[in-house]
């Protein structure tokens, strides 16, 4: 839809006419027989015909384009008024300019910014309102350090508030010091296994060492015996020399 006519100051141009809603062009878009629309209008206008709804020739969305440069031109620079005009506000801006206007004309409503608050309040009275709203939050005046909103003030216990969050960090304490605990024990036994890893590996190396000494031990007392053997043998064959 476009903007609502009766809201422009002074002669508005045909052309800038939207050829469906026959409001000020919002948004617009051009078909190639250069019949203008808002961009919502003939979207929705396609929805159900095929045809430009002035002079009926075939269009596509596909065809669409944005408005001319000098219709654009002409377009931004029509006078209208605010649309919180109702409520008070007296500006009469460019169409160029209205967006940022409206986002921040102080006659605009807005929400209460407070949470469970409902209330739609112009934005020039916001700050009174928001002193008396039930829904404000604020330090408790007791000096127990939490937030509270003005509806709890009479169930606003600061002990109890106390005693509860003490015992929620006293559970969260727990938690953290079991989390820690079960992490150490997984590291001590990821640790011990690994200990016992390598005793095993070096039990074996210390057999395998056993062994080969036990072997060589075997051989030097074979090369011994052997020794004693030929040395015999030697002695025998001297004295049978002698003999001769």
């Amino acid at each position: 839809m476009g903007y609502d006519i009766e809201r422009f100051v002074g002669y508005v141009n045909e052309g800038l006419l939207c050829s469906i809603c026959r409001d000020v062009l919002e948004d617009p878009l051009q078909a190639p027989c250069e019949h203008a629309f808002c961009t919502a209008c003939i979207h929705g206008w396609l929805v159900h015909h095929s045809n430009c709804p002035e002079d009926r020739q075939m269009i596509d969305a596909s065809l669409l384009r944005p408005l001319y440069r000098y219709m654009k031109n002409d377009l931004n620079r029509l006078q209208l008024h605010c649309k919180n005009r109702e409520y008070g506000c007296e500006m009469v801006c460019s169409l160029e300019s209205l967006d940022r206007h409206e986002r921040e004309c102080e006659y605009s409503q807005i929400p209460c910014s407070n949470a469970g608050c409902t209330v739609q309040i112009e934005r020039r009275n916001l700050d009174g309102h928001l002193a008396v709203c039930e829904y404000r939050s604020r330090e408790c005046p007791n000096g127990c350090g939490y937030t509270i909103l003005s509806a709890e003030d009479a169930q606003h216990n600061c002990v109890a508030e106390l005693r509860t969050e003490l015992e929620l960090l006293r559970s969260e304490m727990i938690c953290r010091v079991e989390e820690a605990k079960h992490e150490m024990e997984s590291r001590l036994d990821s640790q011990r296994r690994h200990m016992v890893q390598k005793e095993s590996i070096l039990q074996n190396e210390i057999e395998e060492l056993k062994s080969q000494m036990s072997r060589m031990m075997s051989d030097v007392r074979s090369l011994m015996a052997a020794e004693r053997q030929h040395r015999q043998e030697l002695e025998q064959a001297e004295l049978e020399k002698r003999e001769l």
